[in-house]
């Protein structure tokens, strides 16, 4: 099954659809950003309609258009939660992807997660860039960051601003990237970024959680959460290659979730765990891959046995991220977020619509388009006109 962006928000939100049209408690608390403090006012780019709003209809009070921090992207991650639905997570390496999700999302009036990893954060700054010491990719997610927050708010849409894994070897580029938060917030009392996932589930258990620790010890003081993974995505992503992994490492055991939840709870609630139930990254057709969602559900009873009387209501005290999404049974999706998962990625579905507008194109005027650049039924005759044929794609 291939998911563009618009097909994917329908089918994740699943059983809690309805969360966007019922009525929903409000929350109290608001986000530090006030609407003086947009990036809007600061470029004197005027914001009108949905874009002015203080906060997204049907959605928590502190949840507004623009990029989500702290615990107005709380406050909403709580929300998917206790309403029984999943933010899609789009892995994005250019300006058109970008957008392309931000359309998506005002479409579906829904919120969505715009995420970079290393890879596609050194081609957005461009591959002729030096990336020593990660100065490319961290100069093109910095890039994309401001890309993001500045037309976030012109489509009117909340987005959680997130990267996507970072193994050990890579954690410079975050390290560059949390000092630009850190900056950041001192201006604007709020990160750059949403958050950030650390990937060091190749690593020992003990030395992936105190890694997790000192950086959510950091990320606490600007209000900023940890995606950290437990047990290995199988597959190939951006480089890091996961074909031949142990079948027993691409599931995790509930009492290392447990684990990591009581080692990082005292620190902070700005945490989100990958935990792995069979997933696998890339192109895989449904019944290839075995998911076990049951995992999820067996790490929350045993989390919430442990925790007594201090369980939440709904025993269910972890937010989960499901990886490997795309080419997944819907029935599959769906079971995982009855168990607490808040968060989906979606990368090879969307880098298949992507292409598929052009090659669709392609295809139907080879010919043509051996001697001519554009549209033989139009007058668009450059190279925009092609990456204009990729979003309608991504959007269905």
């Amino acid at each position: 099954m291939k998911f563009g962006v618009t097909l994917l928000a329908t089918v994740v939100l699943g059983s809690g659809a309805d969360a966007f049209t019922a009525s929903t408690s409000r929350t109290s608390r608001v986000s530090k950003v006030s609407l003086s403090e947009k990036i809007a006012d600061e470029l004197s780019l005027p914001c009108e309609d949905e874009c002015a709003l203080k906060s997204f209809p049907n959605l928590p009070e502190s949840v507004h258009p623009g990029v989500v921090t702290g615990q107005a992207m709380v406050d909403l991650l709580n929300h998917a939660k206790e309403n029984g639905y999943a933010i899609p997570a789009v892995n994005c390496v250019s300006s058109s992807s970008i957008n392309a999700c931000l359309e998506a999302a005002r479409r579906n009036d829904a919120p969505i997660i715009i995420q970079f990893s290393s890879g596609g954060s050194q081609f957005y700054a461009g591959k002729g860039l030096n990336n020593k010491n990660y100065a490319a990719a961290i100069a093109g997610a910095v890039s994309g960051a401001f890309h993001v927050r500045t037309l976030s708010e012109q489509y009117g849409v909340p987005v959680i601003l997130h990267t996507d894994h970072c193994a050990k070897k890579l954690l410079p580029w975050v390290d560059g990237l949390l000092a630009a938060s850190e900056r950041y917030y001192e201006k604007h009392g709020e990160p750059l970024f949403s958050s950030h996932m650390i990937d060091l589930s190749e690593e020992p258990i003990e030395e992936n959680i105190e890694i997790c620790k000192d950086y959510l010890s950091r990320f606490s003081k600007i209000g900023m959460l940890l995606e950290m993974e437990l047990g290995i995505t199988g597959g190939e992503e951006d480089g890091v290659n996961n074909e031949d992994v142990p079948l027993e490492d691409l599931y995790s055991k509930p009492e290392e979730i447990y684990q990591v939840y009581d080692a990082l709870t005292p620190i902070s609630d700005k945490f989100t765990v990958a935990a792995a139930f069979g997933n696998v990254h890339g192109v895989y057709s449904p019944g290839n891959v075995k998911l076990e969602p049951k995992i999820l559900t067996r790490a929350q009873d045993y989390i919430s046995e442990k925790l007594g009387d201090k369980a939440p209501a709904d025993k269910k005290p972890v937010k989960f991220v499901f990886h490997g999404g795309s080419g997944s049974d819907v029935s599959d999706i769906q079971e995982a977020i009855s168990y607490g998962v808040i968060k989906m990625n979606i990368d090879t579905d969307t880098q298949w619509s992507y292409w598929e507008g052009i090659k669709n194109f392609e295809n139907k005027y080879h010919d043509y388009l051996q001697g001519q650049i554009g549209n033989p039924e139009g007058r668009e005759f450059d190279v925009i006109f092609f990456l204009m044929l990729s979003t309608p794609c991504l959007l269905t």
